[in-house]
């Protein structure tokens, strides 16, 4: 599990450690650098797949992120023309990068590198992850399939496109962590559990596929009990993009690294409770899970699983990004609240998810006439 991350002199970092624990929730207002954070990951593990580390240096580049040129990574206010990233792990290992600015170019050539090399073989580097970007694949009539990515990789995609082909071929399969079976599922197979958690979102949803392996294509059908089965484009977006989550969740073994931006999007106020909660009971199976959000609701489902003690307030980490301006420059500030075992929080920065009572303290003000 990776316990720390720092960054230096990436783009609107100057310096920043921050801390992660079993489950990190990033949030903050809009290009506060919630996204920034999580690209610094991406770009090793990018890096490292398009064989540049660990002895040449970093793709800006990739199918994990698209940063630009060196340009857009450099901090503005930079004092030396370097970027830094350094990870330590719970075992003590640590990785430090240092990369050389170069203008216009898209890859930064290594001017130092970590010297302890079974770094590469976590969880950052190695199949046991998965990342989901806020664009993810919605209802469509036919979902891609991957031989490569879903049997040898074991990989959904970053927009979740394998997700269907992925429960086509490991349906049967028992979950790995079986602390995350849903009660009321009919069986620990990956289909059953899938469609249980599904129930949370939609209830009584069952799902079917149908694959066309000559075609590269396969298809995904929901029925509601005895009724008929819909065409997953003549149901609600949610449940699309819900899948690629459970899937990632439900699959994943113990030392899995799940990276996911907003779980929430398209789901209504009590399914974001849920996919907090269940984000929560993974964590606790030793699933590390970093997810950027807006939604008061996911994080009211992780401190009601503290609450309930499914997870310890130890292991669940919370970060509040906010854009700051000093001297004309502009950079981020990060502030950590703490939840403690009754699952409240001990502060409450300005925008730390304090619209609601803002906007009920002013409906409670006399309408102005």
């Amino acid at each position: 599990m990776i316990n720390l991350v720092e960054l230096r002199s990436f783009k609107c970092f100057e310096k920043e450690v921050l801390k992660l624990e079993n489950i990190t929730l990033l949030t903050g207002l809009n290009s506060s650098g919630k996204s920034s954070f999580i690209q610094s990951l991406l770009l090793l593990r990018q890096s490292y797949h398009q064989g540049l580390l660990p002895d040449f240096g970093l793709a800006l580049n990739g199918d994990l992120v698209a940063i630009g040129t060196a340009q857009d990574a450099l901090f503005e206010g930079a004092v030396e023309d370097q970027i830094g990233f350094e990870v330590t792990w719970e075992d003590g290992k640590k990785g430090q990068w240092l990369f050389n600015y170069d203008g216009i170019a898209d890859v930064l050539s290594l001017n130092s590198q970590p010297t302890i090399s079974e770094i590469y073989n976590t969880s950052l580097f190695e199949n046991s992850f998965h990342y989901l970007t806020a664009e993810r694949i919605g209802p469509r009539p036919f979902f891609e399939t991957s031989e490569f990515q879903v049997r040898q990789l074991k990989q959904i995609g970053t927009r979740g496109e394998y997700a269907a082909h992925f429960l086509s071929v490991y349906r049967d399969e028992d979950i790995p962590n079986l602390s995350l079976s849903h009660p009321k599922a009919k069986s620990n197979s990956l289909i059953e559990q899938v469609r249980a958690w599904m129930g949370e979102v939609s209830p009584g949803t069952k799902i079917e596929r149908k694959v066309s392996p000559d075609m590269g294509l396969v298809s995904l059908q929901y029925s509601y009990g005895l009724s008929n089965p819909y065409r997953a484009t003549n149901v609600g977006f949610g449940i699309t993009y819900t899948l690629p989550i459970l899937i990632a969740i439900l699959s994943a073994p113990a030392g899995t690294l799940i990276v996911l931006e907003n779980p929430e999007a398209h789901l209504h106020p009590k399914g974001q409770a849920m996919m907090g909660n269940l984000l929560a009971l993974a964590a606790n199976c030793g699933v590390q899970v970093i997810v950027e959000t807006h939604s008061d609701h996911v994080l009211n489902g992780i401190r009601l699983a503290v609450h309930s003690g499914k997870i310890k307030p130890d292991d669940v980490c919370l970060h509040f990004f906010q854009r700051i301006e000093q001297n004309g420059q502009a950079s981020s500030k990060v502030s950590s609240p703490k939840i403690d075992r009754n699952g409240r929080i001990d502060q409450w920065p300005d925008g730390f998810f304090d619209e609601w009572d803002k906007s009920l303290d002013a409906l409670l003000e006399p309408a102005q006439v």
